[in-house]
């Protein structure tokens, strides 16, 4: 379908409103296209003929560009187009609003879920600890006496006084 069609004008004032507001239209909102791309056109019976485009190569417009055009064309329906894009974009500033509020939430949320991720790794280090066995102290190899020094007799044994 034609721009022109689209915003209800002759192909001839959407160039002369193009051609006027050139500055309007950077790189990215609109290209011209070549005479081999047009040669294509053809060739791939997207169009009929050269002729159609009425002698001039014809202008590919971008979303950006197409929203442009509604701004700079002064018939009834491109008024009515540029009216719906406003309002589309007053309703995704609203979304993004929406969003903002939904995000900041989330953060918070993370920020109580890491919180409680600390408490939990705490928790989980003193079971850990708790089912640690305890270090037993080495016991010495051998005999360790604890009393007082016995006193032994000998039997049967008398001493030299």
């Amino acid at each position: 379908m034609h721009l022109a069609e689209l915003y209800g004008v002759e192909t001839r004032a959407l160039n002369q409103a193009v051609k006027r507001n050139i500055h309007r239209f950077p790189e990215d909102f609109m290209f011209q296209i070549n005479e081999s791309e047009t040669e294509q056109l053809v060739s791939q019976n997207v169009i009929p003929h050269k002729k159609h485009f009425g002698g001039s190569l014809p202008y590919a417009f971008t979303e950006q560009g197409v929203a442009m055009l509604s701004s700079i064309l002064n018939s009834e329906q491109a008024i009515k187009v540029n009216i719906a894009i406003m309002r589309a974009f007053v309703k995704l500033r609203e979304l993004f609003s929406t969003n903002k509020e939904l995000a900041h939430k989330l953060e918070q949320l993370e920020r109580k879920i890491e919180k409680h991720d600390e408490e939990i790794k705490g928790i989980f280090s003193a079971i850990r600890q708790l089912m640690t066995p305890p270090e037993t102290k080495k016991r010495k190899i051998g005999f360790e006496v604890r009393e007082s020094r016995a006193r032994y007799r000998a039997y049967g044994r008398k001493r030299p006084h």
